[in-house]
């Protein structure tokens, strides 16, 4: 029997679970600098989060959209950072960046990242990324 997920209001459980996305907040934002300051913050015992911390996620229901983004670059100072500044203006939020060593002069990059909803975003920032001076190609799935 394999593992099931449900969607479930926070409302209905038991208050420790929320204690618990509390304290992995606190590590993650640095607020805590360990799990013993985290759960003492959160106001539950080490063992109940540890026994729950792989178990409980929280859901981000505000509708963003996560969006992987392929680009040819040219070996060029300033190709890739022109390539940020427009994904910032869109308000992305950047998750990953992986960049592969430059062959003939042309770099492969691949930008995840988590974009604001907004409907045709996607296809818009596709769209400028593509018509940045060094960008050779760009396109999304």
């Amino acid at each position: 029997m394999g593992i099931k997920y449900y969607l479930v209001d926070s409302s209905i459980l038991p208050e420790v679970y929320t204690k618990v996305i509390k304290a992995k907040k606190l590590l993650i934002s640095g607020e805590a600098r360990s799990v013993s300051e985290a759960v003492k913050i959160a106001g539950i015992s080490r063992s109940a989060y540890y026994k729950y911390k792989d178990c409980i996620l929280e859901y981000n229901a505000e509708g963003e959209e996560t969006l992987t983004i392929n680009a040819k670059l040219e070996d060029n100072a300033g190709v890739l950072s022109s390539l940020m500044s427009e994904l910032y203006l869109y308000g992305a939020n950047i998750l990953s960046v992986n960049q592969s060593a430059p062959i003939d002069s042309v770099a492969n990059v691949s930008i995840t990242v988590r974009l604001p909803d907004k409907e045709g975003i996607s296809e818009e920032i596709i769209k400028r990324i593509s018509g940045l001076k060094g960008v050779k190609s760009a396109s999304s799935f």
